[in-house]
């Protein structure tokens, strides 16, 4: 099978490698029809983070289930399923808590050790655990599946996020970081209440999906002005914030924007190594968050994209077959897209 394979600071190649099988009896073995590029892929893709040659991409992902292990009890040959970008059996102590990415037996997508997103098929360990079997209705129906895809991260994160920073309803929300996790956390903030929600960004094309997502307000400016515009816009800052990046300058541009006694929910894989921890101290600001759960939230945010509460489908603006991941790599790390879209069997 083709898959997309990491040679270096922006080298990703469509390549030839092992076709999966059924390792262990827990195994799901399926062919990929939707997965994504991810924002956090751009970190090895950049340099930033480091990754062995030949490693695999991709951890978002969905598909048709061609073979099941002699344990797989929750889906069948034909099913088709969704996965978190996180592996997890579904037994241990932390899954049964609702934080499957503190698995003890689990792993993630991808690198040296399992089969990637992007790519024709992947072998899934604890099959049970990791997938979600989806309505049989949706199979065919392009547009829902777009809206579901975000499901396997952004929107879950954007969730966790909001959830973290303790979002209530008729409350403030400010959400930093204009990318696909930041425009889902509009999205989870509305769901949960929030009256006024505050996005902090500067490109423009996503800016106006940030509107049509229900930010009430944009904040176009960086650093310390964009804390001094959102401090006086709330009258002493935001009940709740969603930091969305990771960088050092995002996070504490996030504590800053906080509320005394308030919550910032960050999600952003962290890059910095510097926090201002005087505000946290001085302002009682705590700081929540952490890897996603993806796999807790994905049945519920399910349910509300069937039933049309929320679409996150207008992040995923670009749209490639499995050939061309390279360029959507290139479309994203120059803010071209927003998020990208695969489709490895067209």
């Amino acid at each position: 099978m083709r898959a997309t394979v990491y040679h270096g600071p922006r080298d990703m190649r469509v390549e030839n490698v092992p076709d999966p099988k059924i390792e262990q009896p827990t195994d799901a073995v399926l062919r990929v029809s939707l997965a994504c590029i991810c924002g956090s892929d751009l970190w090895p893709y950049r340099g930033v983070q480091k990754m062995p040659d030949g490693a695999r991409m991709g951890h978002e992902l969905m598909g048709i289930v061609e073979e099941v292990g002699s344990e797989v009890k929750t889906m069948k040959k034909g099913d088709l399923v969704i996965s978190p970008f996180v592996i997890s059996d579904g037994t241990c102590e932390f899954c049964q808590k609702g934080l499957q990415t503190s698995c003890i037996h689990g792993s993630v997508w991808g690198g040296t050790e399992n089969d990637g997103g992007q790519g024709e098929a992947v072998r899934t360990p604890w099959a049970d655990g990791t997938l979600v079997v989806l309505p049989a209705e949706v199979k065919n129906d392009e547009a829902m599946l777009k809206k579901i895809l975000p499901l396997t991260d952004v929107m879950g994160t954007g969730y966790h996020a909001a959830l973290a920073a303790g979002v209530r309803p008729g409350g403030t929300a400010a959400i930093v970081g204009d990318g696909a996790v930041g425009l889902c956390g509009i999205l989870a903030a509305k769901l949960m209440g929030a009256q006024e929600i505050i996005m902090v960004g500067h490109q423009e094309k996503r800016l106006k999906v940030a509107e049509q997502f229900g930010a009430t307000k944009l904040v176009r400016k960086t650093g310390e002005e964009a804390v001094k515009e959102v401090q006086e816009m709330t009258k002493g800052g935001a009940e709740a914030v969603l930091e969305c990046v990771g960088t050092q300058d995002s996070l504490n541009q996030s504590l800053g924007m906080a509320r005394p006694g308030s919550y910032v929910g960050f999600v952003g894989v962290p890059t910095g190594k510097e926090i201002n921890m005087l505000r946290m101290f001085m302002a009682n600001v705590a700081l929540r968050g952490g890897v996603a759960p993806v796999r807790a939230y994905l049945p519920k945010l399910l349910k509300h994209i069937l039933n049309g509460t929320i679409d996150p489908s207008p992040v995923l603006d670009m749209s490639i077959n499995l050939d061309d991941v390279p360029e959507g790599y290139v479309a994203m790390d120059n803010r071209k897209a927003i998020k990208v879209m695969v489709n490895p069997q067209a």
